[in-house]
Parts: structure tokens; C-alpha cells; sequence
């Protein structure tokens, strides 16, 4: 099969510090400015954001591309849809693009949302008549009839993502880019959007989709790419590929990780987290954490200057990216209502801990107002180990969902006599019938550990 994007040994480079001169008359002041000055300034800091990228992907595929923040991928992407060009290297990319890098790319402010479409349609060099012609299907798939002729710049930012999706997936396209803009939309629409590019692969157009969500990755991607530190670090099967990176984050069993190395990070800088640790109640590293244990964690920061109300954030991820819970000072109210230079740390305590057993991960941030000072995405992977939290011995187990809840069934009628005994009674007979009935299982090859209450096979049950 013919390859859609070839990219060879492409590289991009940019010197931090130091802003491009777009126009002939900023060269030449800059030029002029040096020969005044006469003193040759520092060097400034080269930054490779992609360094000697090699890949292929053929007509039809449906490629994932993750990777931390930071790593490369949104710089690829707009070098694949030629927003700006590599330092070194080659690419191709054959047919009409379509790319939906940033909400609102490609749309003008004034035009309204029609005169947008027609806009778009013919930058890819559609004629007006194949505009009209999928017009109709626009529209119904961003479900914005009553607003498609007033202005973008009074649409929300759900809405510019709706209508640019439905452009870019709708008009003709050979090949469609689409980074972490889906995360605008409900839950509804990105369910869409998911069909509509499994739909676009199955046509045999080609689609790029960059998301830190795993889940929607693996559930659309059958290829995905690892881009680490501008390189591609594994490229393959996307069920090998999302384990390897999952791996790669730090165990939170390590007590204490530093985190002035990392690199990924987003914010002002004017505070910056150095190390967490995992504790218990007497200070000392937390070894195992179990489902439904207590959890402490002591955040070490430092502040480069003064800041008022400060606060702090944990996410907790699932090992498919979805987020099960923002724990952050802001709902609590307790910013730190003025965080002086130097350093300092806060802890957070999680009275309980109720998710199944597993691996999950962390990321963490602080922030004033609307500034963020220091956001790490996925730095500490958290395991969680089994346990008898019901005192049935039976455990916690993952195969019953996402998290567990504290819990009691209680007989209020029917033919039940209502005494302990007989309930204990009912409940051994239901587990053995129970266990007979997962051995017969195994015999017929099926497997025992997918049992669950809920799909025991229906039985009488004497009355009483």
C-alpha cells in the first residue's frame, strides 16, 4: 500500500531567548543594533524539540502519537501540516490536509461559522459546489444550525472546536491531523469525533491523533508512536506501546522521588516543585499502599518571589489516562495566602483511599489565580495492592470496576425469617454454589476469575 507521510530524519531546533525576525525591516534594526552595540551578546539556548525523526505511515492507518508534554508531538504535527519547517531533514505528505492542531485554527473572526466553511473549503482548493454538497453534513455533526451564521468570535470554545472538527473530518481531505482539542468537546461529541475518524480510516483516508488520553487511543488506534525527548522512542503494536510508557513513570513505592530533574514542565517557573514523598502516619516512608488505605504526601517546593494565594493540585489517573480524581486547595479553600521566597512544603492527607487495585498515575501543579507557576504531568506511578477491606477474605479485586464504596445489604421482607443464622446460612450456600460453579467453568474451559455476583447463573431458591 502506498505510504500517505513519509518523514526522514527530520530535526527542528529553536533558540530560546531569541524572537525570528519575520520582516526584512526587524533584521535589519537587529543588524544595525549589534553593529552600535559592538559587544557580541550570550548565546542563546538551542532547544531540540525533534531530533532525527524517522517514520512512515501508510494510506488508511490511524496512528496514535503520545508522549509527555514537551516530547515533540504538536511540533511534528504542525511540520507535517506545514505550519513551520524542520531545521534539517525531509517530509512528504501526499493529498489535500486537513489539521486541527489548536481551537479556532484556520478560522477568521469576523466570518461567520458559513463563511468559515466556505473559507477552509477553499484553501483546500475545493470548488464551491463540493463545498454545498457537504454542507449538510457539517452542519447536522456540530449540531450548531441556530448559530452557523453568526460570528466565530462570539462562539464558545466547545463550539469552535465542534464546527473545526466537522470542517476538517467532512470537507475533502486525504489526510487529517488531530491533536488534544478534542478535550474542549462533552463526552458526547468526542464520541463522535472517535467514530467519525474510525469512519475516515475505514475510507481509506489517513489520521494522526495526538491525545494523552490512552483510552481513546487504544480504543482507535491499532499503531501508535512514542515520541520521549524529540525522538521516537517505540513505535508498534498500541496495546505494547501505551504499557511501555505507562512504565516509564516513577513508582510512588520509591518513597521519595526528586523532581528537579524532570524536564516536562509547564508554568512561569516562579515556583518550582523539588521532591514528594510518600508517608504514613509517623513520618516514615509509606512502603505498600493498599485499596482503601489512608495516603499522605508531602510536596517540597521552592518559590523564586512572593506569591499570594497559592495552590495545589494532585491528579490521579487511570492506566488509561482517564482522570479519576482532581484533588487540589482550590475546592478546599486553602491556598497559602502568601507563599514567601525560599523554599517550603505542605502536605495532603486522603483519609481514604477507595479505588480498586491496580497501577494508577499522578500528576501534580501549583498555581495562583489564573497563573500556573509549575505543572508536571504523570511524574509518580501509584500501585495499589489488594485487600480485605470487608473482612470476608475474599479481597478487593479490580474486576468489579474503578473504585469500591463502603457498604451493607440489609433483609427488610419476603420469605426470609430474618435471623443471622439463616443469612450466614444463605450466604455459604451461595458460595459453594458459587465455587461448584466456577470449577465447572474451568472444566469447560472458561475462566473462573470472571465470575462476579452479577453473572452467576440464575437458580430457584427453596421458599421458607
Amino acid at each position: 500500500m502506498p505510504r500517505s507521510i513519509v518523514v526522514d530524519n527530520v530535526s527542528k531546533h529553536y533558540r530560546l531567548g531569541e524572537a525570528g525576525n519575520t520582516m526584512l525591516r526587524d533584521a535589519l534594526m537587529g543588524a544595525f543594533s549589534r553593529l552600535v552595540r559592538r559587544t557580541k551578546g550570550p548565546e542563546p539556548t538551542v532547544k531540540r524539540a525533534l531530533d532525527g525523526v524517522s517514520l512512515g505511515i501508510e494510506r488508511g492507518e490511524i496512528v496514535g502519537l503520545i508522549g509527555r508534554n514537551g516530547a515533540g508531538k504538536s511540533t511534528l504535527l504542525k511540520i507535517l501540516s506545514r505550519i513551520t519547517y524542520p531545521t534539517s531533514g525531509r517530509i512528504d505528505v501526499r493529498g489535500r490536509v486537513g489539521s486541527l492542531l489548536e481551537v479556532g485554527t484556520g478560522f477568521h473572526d469576523e466570518l461567520t461559522g458559513r463563511e468559515n466553511i466556505y473559507l477552509n473549503g477553499s484553501i483546500l482548493g475545493m470548488k464551491k459546489r463540493e463545498i454545498d454538497a457537504a454542507m449538510e453534513q457539517i452542519i447536522e455533526f456540530a449540531d450548531i444550525n441556530g448559530f452557523l451564521d453568526t460570528p466565530i468570535k462570539r462562539y464558545s470554545s466547545g463550539m469552535r472546536m465542534r464546527l473545526g472538527f466537522s470542517v476538517a473530518a467532512h470537507l475533502s481531505t486525504d489526510v487529517l491531523f488531530v491533536d488534544e482539542v478534542l478535550a474542549v468537546g462533552d463526552v458526547g461529541f468526542q464520541r463522535k469525533c472517535l467514530g467519525a475518524m474510525r469512519d475516515l480510516g475505514d475510507g481509506g483516508r489517513t489520521v494522526v491523533f495526538v491525545s494523552h488520553n490512552m483510552a481513546a487511543v487504544e480504543n482507535l488506534c491499532k499503531r501508535t508512536i512514542w515520541i520521549e525527548d524529540g525522538r521516537v522512542k517505540q513505535d508498534g503494536d498500541t496495546s505494547e506501546v501505551i504499557q511501555a510508557y505507562l512504565k516509564s513513570f516513577g513508582a510512588a513505592d520509591a518513597q521519595s522521588l526528586d523532581l528537579t530533574a524532570i524536564q516536562h514542565r509547564q508554568g512561569t517557573g516562579a515556583a518550582r516543585f523539588l521532591r514528594m514523598e510518600f508517608l504514613n502516619a509517623g513520618d516514615d516512608g509509606q512502603h505498600i499502599v493498599r485499596s482503601g488505605d489512608s495516603l499522605r504526601v508531602r510536596f517540597h517546593y521552592e518559590c523564586q518571589r512572593d506569591i499570594p494565594n497559592l495552590y495545589f493540585a494532585l491528579r490521579i489517573r487511570s492506566n488509561l489516562g482517564t482522570l479519576v480524581a482532581d484533588v487540589n486547595s482550590w475546592t478546599t479553600n486553602q491556598a497559602i495566602p502568601l507563599a514567601r521566597k525560599g523554599s517550603g512544603s505542605i502536605d495532603l492527607e486522603i483519609d481514604f483511599l477507595n479505588l480498586m487495585p491496580g497501577s494508577y498515575y499522578l500528576g501534580i501543579g501549583m498555581a495562583s489565580y489564573n497563573e500556573g507557576h509549575d505543572v508536571l504531568d504523570n511524574v509518580a506511578r501509584l500501585d495499589l495492592e489488594p485487600s480485605d477491606f470487608y473482612g470476608t477474605g475474599r479481597g478487593v479485586e479490580s474486576r468489579f470496576g474503578l473504585v469500591f464504596f463502603p457498604f451493607r445489604w440489609t433483609f427488610v421482607g419476603g420469605s426470609h425469617n430474618g435471623s443471622n443464622a439463616t443469612l450466614v446460612e444463605e450466604a455459604t450456600e451461595v458460595a459453594s454454589f458459587r465455587e461448584q460453579s466456577q470449577v465447572a467453568l474451568g472444566r469447560r474451559g472458561a475462566r473462573p476469575e470472571t465470575m462476579s455476583p452479577l453473572n452467576l447463573p440464575a437458580r430457584s431458591t427453596p421458599a421458607r
